[in-house]
């Protein structure tokens, strides 16, 4: 008999080793792991972080909280650092959504747990089973558009069962064990897309459900708790009939397995905004550059784009960080304002939310009714002596058809680290993660992520 998707995928997560993988694939899983602890430095302070961290600060443990002096038990620590990863958007996306501030939280987390310690090499392995099995999810459940589109945030939803898979690895579950976890995991599979319309902080609080979700699964799996065999199922209860319904498209959990790692299709983001408005903050700067614009000789910028990125970012409430950083319109503002589109424009003293309203009132929406949910937008910007430039980003940057160089993503990371630590301590950890493959405890990584 052909062996189910739930034994394929557990078989996956338990047989992979470090020499298994591509040189490639494990390169961009260490640059992968470098950025989403610089995103979590950065947020280890947000709003959201010290809320999570108020609520689950007496829960001692030895798992580090990135950019805190406390520690917590591994489930906790998992929840907090995956709310600080996710903070402030600066992370990954393209996996689960956001793959790394569900599964880099995790697997630090796992390797925290008692027992024997996890090497370098295999904590990077786990990250990449777990950017794995989190995109094949949402691949399976009908893909972005289609889930998203349906009011899920697949963050949440698919999220969880990618961390379980890191988990599994990290702590060298049975296979059996490991179907067990995945089975879990759907039950920690939650999210709906309801902060859109308010600028809740619910965005974040999801992929740190995830990570924790991920990790108890997998705890609770190696402990004997059984999960259902039949999770990916057409039946009643399976997920992919849940959740998708005629949507779905079961084959993509199973489809080039072991070979098509999903990692490498995953972007690193060089924008503090959501992913759907990069192409077009690609493509104001590039007419302003070409055009030799200044802020002051923009008349109008105007936006054609698809109804499904509209109803995602097309809000104009920026009257919270997250709200303003899902608003296109508020992107464009900050790149007339500021120059870029950066975290400064979003967060600190830098912002001035007077001056992005007066920028967002020369940015014009048109849905164009025509165009693909995953098409990009076309921008054109006219200027104050009536000059016209039209532009569209079909890849925009940190993309992986155009993707960040390694010196931008170091740069990068150096710039959010060092936010929470003095700069030797975030070389440290900068050379501590390009070499980890060749460390014998994953944990050392937790000495350098304290201030």
């Amino acid at each position: 008999m052909t062996p189910s998707p739930l034994t394929r995928l557990a078989r996956l997560i338990t047989d992979t080793t470090y020499e298994h993988l591509p040189e490639a694939t494990t390169r961009k899983a260490t640059l992968h792991l470098l950025d989403t602890l610089g995103a979590g430095l950065a947020g280890a302070h947000s709003e959201e972080s010290g809320i999570a961290l108020s609520v689950l600060g007496e829960e001692r443990g030895e798992a580090p909280v990135w950019g805190r002096r406390e520690r917590l038990t591994p489930r906790a620590a998992a929840l907090v650092n995956g709310v600080s990863s996710h903070a402030y958007e600066v992370d990954d996306t393209g996996g689960c959504d956001h793959s790394g501030a569900v599964v880099v939280p995790t697997a630090l987390a796992a390797a925290a747990v008692g027992g024997t310690p996890a090497s370098g090499a295999r904590l990077l392995t786990a990250i990449v089973l777990g950017y794995d099995v989190g995109r094949r999810m949402l691949e399976a459940l009908g893909g972005y558009e289609a889930h998203n589109g349906a009011g899920w945030h697949s963050t949440g939803t698919c999220g969880p069962f990618g961390a379980a898979a890191a988990a599994a690895h990290v702590l060298g579950l049975t296979a059996r064990q490991t179907e067990s976890a995945l089975g879990l995991a759907s039950s920690g599979s939650a999210g709906l897309w309801a902060f859109v319309h308010d600028g809740a902080m619910t965005k974040r609080l999801h992929a740190g459900r995830a990570a924790e979700s991920g990790l108890l699964a997998a705890r609770m799996a190696a402990a004997g708790m059984t999960g259902p065999s039949a999770v990916f199922d057409d039946t009643w209860g399976g997920v992919l009939a849940t959740y998708a319904g005629k949507e779905g498209e079961p084959g993509a959990l199973t489809e080039e397995l072991g070979r098509n790692w999903k990692i490498m299709r995953s972007s690193l983001k060089p924008y503090a905004s959501c992913r759907g408005t990069h192409s077009s903050v690609d493509a104001l700067l590039a007419i302003m550059a070409d055009g030799n614009l200044a802020a002051e000789d923009i008349a109008t910028v105007h936006v054609s784009l698809s109804p499904f990125l509209h109803g995602m970012c097309g809000g104009r409430e920026i009257a919270t960080t997250a709200a303003a950083q899902l608003s296109l319109p508020c992107a464009l503002a900050a790149v007339i304002t500021h120059g870029h589109a950066g975290l400064e424009a979003y967060v600190g003293d830098t912002v001035d939310r007077a001056s992005l309203l007066a920028a967002m009132a020369r940015v014009e929406l048109e849905v164009d009714d025509a165009m693909r949910p995953e098409e990009e937008p076309v921008v054109t910007v006219t200027s104050i002596d009536g000059r016209r430039w039209s532009l569209r980003v079909d890849e925009p940057s940190g993309s992986p058809g155009n993707p960040l160089s390694e010196v931008a993503v170091r740069e990068k990371f150096r710039g959010l680290a060092g936010r929470v630590l003095p700069a030797a301590r975030v070389r440290a950890l900068e050379e501590a993660v390009l070499g980890l493959a060749e460390e014998g405890d994953a944990r050392a990584l937790g000495a350098n992520l304290a201030p």
